[in-house]
């Protein structure tokens, strides 16, 4: 799997791992059910809540990597 970036889908990240929940979580993204999530990228949704996208985004790719599941 390529990595995350602030244009990926935030319900494509939760289809990939359900266990990235608690990293959008702690970083402020408690939105993950509204329907705009379906369709809304990292960044617009970081945007609109005032977070840092980077931040989020390496939080992401460090636990998917943990996990194995992103491509080297």
């Amino acid at each position: 799997m390529p990595r995350i970036t602030t244009d990926t889908i935030i319900a494509d990240v939760l289809r990939i791992d359900r266990g990235t929940i608690p990293i959008f979580l702690n970083n402020g993204l408690h939105c993950l059910g509204c329907p705009s999530a379906q369709g809304e990228s990292i960044e617009e949704a970081c945007a609109l809540h005032g977070i840092d996208a980077q931040k989020l985004v390496d939080e992401l790719n460090e636990y998917l990597k943990s996990k194995g599941l992103l491509d080297e």
